[in-house]
């Protein structure tokens, strides 16, 4: 979950907690709840983690919304820079979708005073309090171990170590970049296209457009963080930054996961425990009552405006692992697919018209095999869900750069 997701829940959540609870009191439980709010504030939304890696910094910037609607708005054209004390000011370009990138690469350095500064497209002008970076503190070791968590469920868990000797870094934010192999299960060399002189009926003919093998990238979307503050050192050991079940798809082949470790200060660290804490509220009802978390950042024209987000500057490390499904799961069944694959065999045409062809044609269905013995209503092929038989659905062919075997 995105700090723009989790900030609009803490701004609506409040309001709609009165609408709710007057709602579930006057009317129970049985009646459907439709109500239509008209106190949402639109607010800025600055997501910003400038690193000491030598690389084009981004920083994003959108707009909150509300649950009912699509996603976040990005805010675009804004006047981004980052100055460092020193006189030093680095620019930021707008790439689209609320991304701005750094004009040249830089990297965050100890000593000096980091401080952003956003002027929208309408003129409005905002700042940040002024950051150093944090120590650094290099992230030992990655490993991934088969357990069984506290649900009782088994699978394969990404576990982190790192040790501060100086015992000076003790905040922990982390991510993850996981990659993964798709071997689509039903693939075939053959394809079925419709007979070029037109009607119902198919050819088989050499399978040039969908792919059996693919990789896929995803993305960590919550807040993963720990804190050595209250051990005797400054150690991470064994902490948990991944859990991925058995049964999931993804650890099928062979899958890489990429952590970086995030060293954060007092303040940065306490926003992101709170904002994850507030966000979490598993009820209506619970004593946690979510209102507006204030960051760093802030309105130059406005103090009473509600600006969301954090300016961090943080040092950073990361590692990289591999491992394949036979490596912890020697002679056991594959997990579930994320499609059920069933075969089916639609006839050729049907009273009302051609049948399979346009299945075909449309990308529904996908050619798995031959019907050796239809049955009454059956046709010759095979067919199943197209993501079955070619895992562009799914991902892409490019073997990624880092990939190794």
């Amino acid at each position: 979950m995105t700090i723009i997701m989790m900030m609009d829940f803490l701004i609506i959540f409040k309001n709609r907690f009165l609408v709710v609870l007057a709602g579930v009191l006057l009317y129970g439980c049985i009646d459907p709840f439709d109500a239509v709010f008209v106190d949402f504030e639109s607010a800025v939304v600055i997501e910003a983690t400038i690193t000491d890696e030598m690389k084009q910094q981004q920083i994003f910037l959108s707009r909150s919304y509300e649950f009912e609607d699509e996603g976040p708005s990005a805010e675009p054209n804004a006047t981004v820079s980052v100055s460092d004390g020193t006189g030093n000011t680095f620019s930021f370009e707008d790439t689209g979708n609320g991304v701005y990138v750094s004009t040249q690469a830089f990297a965050a350095e100890p000593g000096k005073e980091y401080q952003l500064s956003v002027t929208t497209q309408d003129g409005r002008s905002y700042g940040s309090e002024v950051t150093e970076i944090t120590s650094s503190t290099t992230l030992d070791e990655i490993k991934a171990e088969r357990i069984t968590n506290d649900d009782g469920v088994d699978g394969m868990a990404i576990l982190a170590d790192s040790f501060d000797p100086s015992g000076n870094a003790k905040n922990y934010r982390y991510e993850y970049q996981e990659t993964y192999r798709i071997i689509a299960p039903t693939w075939t060399p053959t394809s079925l296209v419709g007979e070029p002189g037109g009607g119902c009926a198919l050819l088989k003919v050499p399978n040039t457009t969908d792919d059996e093998v693919c990789y896929t990238t995803d993305f960590s979307n919550r807040i993963i963080i720990t804190s050595t503050e209250d051990l005797a050192e400054d150690r991470v050991s064994n902490f948990m930054v991944r859990f991925i079940s058995r049964d999931n798809y993804i650890i099928s082949h062979r899958y890489s996961i990429l952590v970086r470790q995030f060293v954060q200060s007092n303040e940065a660290f306490t926003f992101f425990e709170t904002l994850n804490e507030l966000s979490g509220s598993e009820s209506l009802f619970s004593q946690t009552q979510p209102g507006f978390l204030q960051g760093n950042v802030f309105s130059n024209d406005n103090r009473d405006e509600r600006v969301l987000g954090f300016f961090d500057v943080s040092s950073v490390s990361e590692k990289r692992i591999f491992f394949n499904f036979d490596d912890f799961y020697p002679g056991e069944p594959l997990p579930p697919y994320i499609e059920s694959c069933r075969f089916s065999s639609p006839p050729i045409a049907s009273p009302a018209g051609c049948v399979l062809r346009p299945l075909i044609e449309s990308g529904a269905g996908i050619y798995a095999g031959d019907n050796g013995e239809p049955l009454d209503g059956e046709g010759p092929f095979f067919v199943v869900p197209r993501v079955c038989g070619d895992c562009n659905v799914l991902g892409a062919t490019e073997i990624p750069d880092f990939w190794i075997e």
